[in-house]
């Protein structure tokens, strides 16, 4: 089975946010839009383009971070791409003032985790892996130590009926040389 987690990019709200994107002001966010990855001045790996797949279900946790004890940690393994569910995506409409409210964030302490184990790929269906003040470090500090982070992920309702099947993520960036973020193509093969 097939689940595409591409966020569905309309136009028009392209065209809006490349308009935002390449004004002075935002010009370092261009290709942050839609389902992209943050490389933050780092290379993406041929390699990380097809990496098994670990989803967790955070979607009941709103007001704290994500910590070590909110997920089944024996499940990761090296090179893993690991996904967090977390309905944010369903419930507000994409690169709204509400989208990017209330979301949860992960913990330093579980991102450290994930950078330890040397997951290849962390994503989830929201805008930022920490809120908007420790956004852009947090993003660094992962790539920084070969982890990228993938936002606005969609489908995550669908693949999470399938957490413990095996799971093959595909990801594919556009090579925008320069940019902090590529627009990425992202697919799940499901082996049920």
């Amino acid at each position: 089975m097939i689940i595409d987690l591409t966020y569905p990019l309309p136009k028009k709200k392209l065209e809006q946010l490349l308009e935002l994107a390449t004004t002075a002001k935002y010009s370092e966010k261009f290709g942050h839009f839609g389902t992209h990855f943050d490389c933050m001045g780092h290379e993406f790996s041929i390699d990380n383009c097809k990496r098994n797949g670990k989803i967790f279900d955070i979607s009941s946790i709103r007001e704290r971070e994500v910590n070590l004890e909110d997920i089944d940690i024996s499940k990761i393994e090296e090179n893993d791409f690991i996904i967090f569910y977390t309905g944010i995506m369903e419930k507000n409409e994409y690169a709204t003032p509400e989208y990017m409210k209330n979301n949860p964030e992960l913990s330093n302490t579980l991102i450290r985790y994930l950078i330890d184990k040397k997951v290849s790929l962390i994503g989830f269906d929201m805008g930022g892996i920490r809120k908007s003040s420790e956004h852009a470090i947090a993003d660094q500090y992962c790539a920084d130590n070969g982890v990228f982070i993938i936002e606005n992920l969609t489908n995550l309702n669908k693949l999470i009926e399938f957490k413990d099947n095996q799971f093959i993520v595909y990801t594919y960036p556009i090579l925008i040389v320069g940019s902090t973020g590529l627009p990425t193509r992202v697919i799940t093969e499901i082996f049920q």
